[in-house]
């Protein structure tokens, strides 16, 4: 009797253990850093995988076959962006756009992006009546 309670405790303890190791693990793989461009290309930045926010410089989007390239910029510092995946980009993604790319910084100053979000406008104005509306009376 004794040793099935020794037997049923062990067995609790591993599998409360992998749990614990289960989830510190996950906590440690999803936690990513917010940065600016300015710290990221500046070099202040230590981490690889990061989340990057700022503008999407106008007439810098090109596509060529699944791959997807742009410049991130804020302020005066421009960051160029690499972007391939099988996700279909929001609509307000678009040149002048704010935009929160998260990737890798590499060595050769690109970042590889793996996730993008384009940011909505924060407020939404209904058009003014025109000739064409009808007005609902």
């Amino acid at each position: 009797m004794e040793s099935r309670r020794w037997k049923f405790g062990i067995g609790i303890a591993i599998i409360l253990g992998v749990a614990l190791w289960e989830a510190f693990s996950g906590f440690q793989q999803s936690k990513t850093y917010y940065v600016t461009v300015g710290e990221l290309t500046g070099g202040k930045v230590s981490r690889q995988h990061v989340r990057v926010g700022g503008l999407v410089a106008k007439g810098s989007i090109t596509r060529r076959g699944g791959t997807l390239r742009f410049l991130l910029a804020q302020g005066a510092q421009s960051l160029p962006v690499v972007y391939v995946g099988s996700e279909t980009l929001p609509d307000t993604f678009k040149g002048g756009a704010q935009a929160i790319i998260q990737g890798d910084y590499m060595a050769d100053g690109t970042f590889r992006a793996d996730e993008i979000q384009a940011k909505c406008a924060s407020k939404y104005r209904a058009m003014p009546p025109g000739p064409k509306q009808a007005r609902a009376e």
